[in-house]
């Protein structure tokens, strides 16, 4: 008795399932990871996931009978669909690394092609888990000699400002795959991950020497330089942070609970050379558990961080003494820009926290370029479209100062500074250094200029004091820390009332 088409349609999709390949499936579990499929599963919505191309297998017809092209490469290895997350639509594409490695292969790229186009089309939100290889040379069922017209990267690429496209990288993530991460605009990566544009076989077949898999982009390199936004231990936790970064693209949430605001009185040490963690107010301003913050090993002087207030998304920035006193490094002046571009495509409010001496400065600062690199925080944020608020915590010396709040005082929509910050054009000992040198050049004896230096200084201090800034209205307000969340929540509710500057669709750099 001749089987029905629909159990020959129900034997093959059981092909193309993790249950067809215990044995690979297996030796991924024995590694400590997760297959594609488990992966995708975790992070949609339970019934969401409607797939595309789950019945293509590698273009190896020519040179492999076609009953192991079924069994070994089900979906070309690229898991690729439309699902919701949290009840909002998007698209979900993955690479099985249990695949021929996870390699890039043509009806892989066929199928991303065709995702990408819907992602433009419909404006979705993308989560892509790029861990494998690049190109693969090994498809002969159609004829090519560099593959240089595949569009992948072109309409990936294209989406940059368009919509949300987050990379989750676990393993091995070489050439093609590192290209999807690399011009992604969040990047989360497992304690395991190695990404590079080539992987071993490459950099060997250059004459660039033998490498370890694992010597090549490993976690703690690609922290430190930047390149990963959050780094988590396993791929449980990357789906976990990938589904709560998805979750600022979805609009706006019910108000959440907050910590208790008095505490923030005394966050902020008085003296101004004293360091203090400036986390844990971005923290207590925020929502209950909505923090997330980016590149956090990168230019630590700068935090940058994702989360919500009353129930909004916005992007914070902050100095943090902790690191070089809070001062504008090239470094930091790229984390800052960057994220004020990724804020303003993606319409989140920026709230800006303040405290900062200006601009690093010295002959080892201007060898990174810092004339450049900082100017290109003050362009970034000038162009914003989004709401800024700014909050002076402390010390608003100089361009640096100007930098967090784009450009100027007057550019944020609301600037307001806590009760003991002070304001002026540079620090205040080196503006007394500075402005009245000739006072002190006419004081021989040393100690006595130094206790000059000291008595001027403390008399410029009650200048640049907030309230006296406030009183040339140079800043909107001086407010008490514990009024600070209210505050920026209700500035913001008025700006929610504004349409966004027409401008255009704007790409959000890589870097």
């Amino acid at each position: 008795m001749e089987s029905s088409a629909s159990d020959e349609l129900a034997a093959r999709r059981a092909r193309t399932l993790d249950a067809a390949r215990p044995d690979a499936v297996a030796a991924r579990h024995a590694r400590g990871g997760r297959t594609a499929r488990e992966n995708v599963a975790d992070l949609v919505d339970d019934g969401s996931f409607v797939e595309y191309g789950a019945f293509a297998v590698a273009a190896q017809e020519r040179r492999r009978p076609l009953d192991e092209l079924i069994d070994r490469t089900p979906a070309d290895g690229l898991v690729a669909g439309t699902a919701t997350v949290g009840g909002a639509a998007c698209a979900v594409l993955a690479y099985d690394a249990t695949v021929l490695a996870g390699t890039q292969g043509l009806r892989g790229h066929q199928k991303t092609d065709r995702l990408l186009r819907l992602v433009e089309r419909l404006r979705l939100p993308v989560v892509y888990f790029a861990e494998g290889g690049g190109g693969r040379p090994g498809d002969t069922d159609h004829p090519v000699v560099s593959a240089l017209d595949v569009r992948t990267f072109a309409l990936w690429a294209r989406l940059s400002g368009v919509v949300p496209r987050i990379a989750v990288v676990a393993g091995r993530c070489f050439a093609g795959n590192a290209v999807i991460a690399g011009s992604s605009d969040l990047i989360v990566a497992t304690a395991n991950a190695n990404l590079g544009m080539a992987g071993p076989a490459m950099i060997a077949g250059g004459g660039m020497g033998r490498f370890t898999p694992e010597e090549i982009g490993p976690i703690d390199v690609q922290t430190r330089n930047g390149v990963v936004d959050v780094a988590v231990r396993d791929e449980a936790e990357a789906v976990a942070v990938a589904r709560t970064l998805l979750g600022y693209f979805q609009g706006t949430a019910p108000p959440g609970t907050a910590a208790d605001q008095q505490v923030l009185r005394g966050m902020v040490p008085e003296g101004e050379r004293r360091a203090y963690d400036v986390r844990p107010i971005v923290v207590t301003l925020a929502d209950a558990g909505s923090v997330t913050f980016l590149r956090e090993r990168f230019a630590p002087e700068l935090v940058t961080a994702l989360a919500r207030i009353e129930g909004r998304t916005v992007g914070v920035i902050a100095n943090q003494t902790m690191h070089v006193a809070g001062a504008i490094t090239s470094d930091g002046a790229d984390k800052a820009a960057r994220f004020l571009q990724l804020c303003d495509a993606y319409g989140f409010p920026v709230v800006s926290l303040v405290d900062t001496p200006g601009m690093m400065v010295g002959p080892a600062a201007e060898q990174t370029a810092l004339v450049r690199h900082s100017s290109r925080l003050l362009v970034a944020g000038a162009r914003l479209r989004v709401p800024l608020v700014g909050v002076v915590l402390r010390r608003g010396y100089g361009l640096g100062a100007q930098a967090m709040l784009g450009g100027s005082t007057k550019e944020p929509v609301l600037t307001v500074a806590w009760p003991g910050a002070h304001l002026g054009p540079m620090g205040l000992e080196g503006a007394v250094r500075l402005g009245r040198r000739k006072e002190l050049d006419a004081i021989e004896d040393p100690a006595e200029r130094e206790r000059a230096v000291r008595r001027m200084t403390e008399e410029y201090r009650e200048h640049a004091k907030a309230l006296n800034a406030a009183r040339l209205f140079e800043i909107d307000d001086v407010i008490d820390p514990a009024d600070t969340r209210s505050v920026i929540g209700r500035t913001l509710a008025a700006a929610d009332r504004a349409e966004r500057p027409a401008g255009g669709w704007r790409p959000v750099d890589t870097w």
